[in-house]
Formats: C-alpha cells, structure tokens, sequence
C-alpha cells in the first residue's frame, strides 16, 4: 500500500472513531435522561466531519529490478557472538591469613665425615733385655796364709805383758784386692795387738776386689776380725 493510501486510511478511521464516540455519548444521554438541548447543541456541532485529503504524493521512482536470484547455497554457519568478557576494574580481595604457621622444624645439619685416620704404626720392639749384672762384693782371697802371716807378728810388747784377744776391724779394699784403709770397731783390750791387726792387714791381705754391674773392680768396704793367742 503506497504511503498516501495509507495516511488517508488512518485518518478516516480516527473519524469514524470519533463520530462512534459521538453517537454513543448522545445515546447515553438520552438514555439518562440528559437536556434534549445539550443534545441539539452537540448534533449541531457535529453532524459532519470534513477531512481534508492530503495532496497525492510524488509518484515514486522506478524501482530498480529484484536482484537475480542466486543458485541454491549452503547458508553460512552462524556465527556464535563472542562470550561476553567480565572486565571487572575492583581488585580482587587480598585475604589476610590470621592463623600464625607452626615454626618450620630446625635445619639438621650433618657433619661431614671425620677423616680417616692413618693406621697407627706398629709398635715398637721391645728393647734388649740388660744383660745379667756382675756386681759381686769383695772376698778374701788366701785368708788362712796372711790370716797366719799377721798373728805370727805378734807384737813384744803384747808378749811381755801376756796380752790376747780379738781384733774386729773395718777396712777398705781398693780396686787392686789391696786394704788401703782400716778401723778397729772392736777392741781386742790391747792397743799393741789393734794396731798390729791393721798393720797386717794392710801388709798381708789380700782380696778378691768388688764389681759392679757392668763387671768392672771397684773400691768396697768389709770387715775382718783377726785373733791373737799367747803360744805355748
């Protein structure tokens, strides 16, 4: 339908609208009861509607011819629209952990390995056992024969006034078996017989000197008693 037809179509329902309206106004009116005036006065003022008919459009252009119709084609496949992308401008919630962690568990720490230690060096031989000590003390050596030598020398003196007895002396003996000296710890009585007893002693005797460990002589103490009789 041109665009004329359609706009005077339009207006002339709005008038038949209105007239209907009219129509029903005054049967109501009449109806109630109304003033028959007020009725004459409507009727008179509206008995006839004239609408005035817009001047015909411009004729339209030619329109151009319908496009030719295409060969069957597979229609394209719908296109899904994009997922709608939630851009949200407020930061995320930063929640704050309000329980404490347990302590994490001490590093163990391992030693290294000690070192090795070398093998202990084998242990030492023994030493030589000491050889079997020497040591002696001194000894008479031909004890009857000077023994006899110095009682023979009894002394004069002695022999006048019949004097007797046992003389214990303490006498050293030197490296050599010598007696280098010599004390009288016991007294025989006489001090002619004492002092005769070392004289011989230290001009008789002989000994067999002392050693020490190594066997080497060395000087030594001892002591030697010497007994004098009158003779017959």
């Amino acid at each position: 339908m041109a665009y004329a037809d359609q706009q005077m179509s339009g207006n002339r329902v709005i008038a038949i609208i209105i007239v209907a309206l009219i129509h029903i106004a005054l049967g109501y009116a009449l109806v109630t009861g109304l003033a028959y005036e007020a009725a004459t006065k409507v009727l008179e003022r509206v008995t006839t509607i004239d609408v005035e008919e817009p001047p015909p459009p411009p004729e339209p252009e030619e329109e151009p011819p319908p496009p030719e119709p295409q060969p069957d084609t597979a229609p394209p496949p719908p296109v899904a629209p994009p997922p709608p992308v939630n851009v949200s401008t407020r930061p995320p919630d930063i929640r704050t952990q309000t329980t404490i962690p347990p302590p994490a568990p001490p590093a163990i720490r391992i030693p290294p390995p000690a070192p090795i230690a070398p093998p202990a060096p084998p242990p030492a031989p023994p030493p030589p056992p000491p050889p079997p000590s020497q040591a002696r003390g001194v000894s008479p050596q031909n004890a009857g024969r000077w023994a006899a030598q110095i009682q023979g020398d009894y002394p004069s003196a002695a022999l006048r006034r019949d004097e007797a007895g046992t003389v214990t002396m303490r006498i050293t003996v030197g490296a050599n078996g010598r007696v280098e000296s010599c004390s009288v710890t016991g007294s025989s009585g006489s001090s002619s017989l004492d002092d005769a007893a070392c004289r011989g002693m230290q001009r008789y005797a002989r000994y067999n000197p002392a050693l020490n460990a190594a066997g080497n002589p060395i000087s030594a103490t001892t002591t030697q008693s010497i007994r004098y009789v009158l003779p017959d």
